[in-house]
């Protein structure tokens, strides 16, 4: 068993799902995860079923599997017309998560709680509600919900999202662990990796430079971030599902930003980190 190594289609919004699919698989990559907020080339209103159909048979065509779906939209909105939106959106990210789902898969969907940082403890009995409302939704139609602590949001720390889980207690409920956003926190990501690892069903890695709020996301690559060390306390805990490249709006917000050239660099530093860390990755076809 091992790890597979996946990129998102969250650093990649305005190529066309067919450029981006062909270009991860001839990279190497293993697997990607599909974003569908408005604003995507892969938005969920274009997805039916013809749609879904036609990426899945692309992805298979070129060997490279599925690794979830990216929703990521705050439940926390203090506006109640803003919230009602985003809560319909919401439910629209799970049924097009089923719906992209075969037989004998379990796919998972990464959602942010939204909020700032400061204000969990005002607003985290909403954070469970909101959660436990769409786990059980998630769970009626067969997928995971991914609750991600990111820096920028209410939901920060490895306590907070523990907690998260207790107070669901549901199976429709897990964690999307992306460790940038401790890093960026002067957390000790092998602490982290050991607390969240067990009940996470992805890990993003990205790169960083300084620390919250006057922090900066980077490319792999760019930055000190160590993953050789975070693979083998992955491996170490016994995760054994994907381990995401995602690129953040910091970076993309750069006037020479090329996707494409960041899903390359990406797959060179994490490739060389996996065999650096003596970890085989399982081909697509036993995912």
């Amino acid at each position: 068993m091992g790890m597979l190594l996946s990129y998102g289609t969250w650093g990649i919004p305005m190529v066309p799902i067919d450029t981006a699919i062909e270009h991860c698989a001839r990279l190497g990559y293993d697997a990607m995860s599909i974003t569908i907020k408005p604003g995507w080339t892969t938005d969920v209103a274009t997805l039916d079923a013809a749609e879904r159909g036609r990426i899945r048979a692309l992805m298979d065509r070129h060997g490279i599997a599925l690794a979830g779906i990216s929703g990521q939209t705050s439940l926390l909105e203090d506006d109640p017309d803003t919230l009602a939106r985003n809560l319909d959106l919401c439910h629209q990210f799970v049924d097009a998560t089923a719906e992209f789902q075969r037989p004998g898969e379990q796919l998972a969907l990464a959602m942010s709680a939204g909020g700032k940082p400061g204000e969990w403890d005002a607003k985290r009995t909403l954070a469970v509600e909101r959660f436990a409302e769409l786990a059980r939704h998630a769970e009626q139609r067969g997928v995971v919900v991914m609750a991600e602590p990111n820096v920028g949001s209410a939901l920060l720390t490895p306590e907070q999202a523990l907690w998260l889980l207790e107070q669901v207690n549901s199976p429709g409920l897990a964690i999307d662990l992306d460790i940038s956003h401790f890093n960026a926190q002067a957390m000790d990501p092998v602490a982290v990796i050991e607390q969240l690892a067990p009940h996470a069903r992805h890990v993003e890695v990205k790169d960083e430079r300084g620390l919250a709020p006057n922090h900066e996301f980077l490319i792999p690559g760019e930055g000190p971030c160590d993953y050789v060390t975070i693979l083998k306390t992955l491996d170490r805990v016994g995760y054994d599902h994907y381990v995401e490249v995602e690129i953040s709006f910091m970076v993309q917000r750069r006037p020479n930003y090329d996707p494409l050239a960041a899903a390359e660099q990406s797959y060179r530093v994490l490739a060389r980190a996996f065999e650096e860390a003596g970890i085989e990755r399982r081909p697509p076809s036993t995912a």
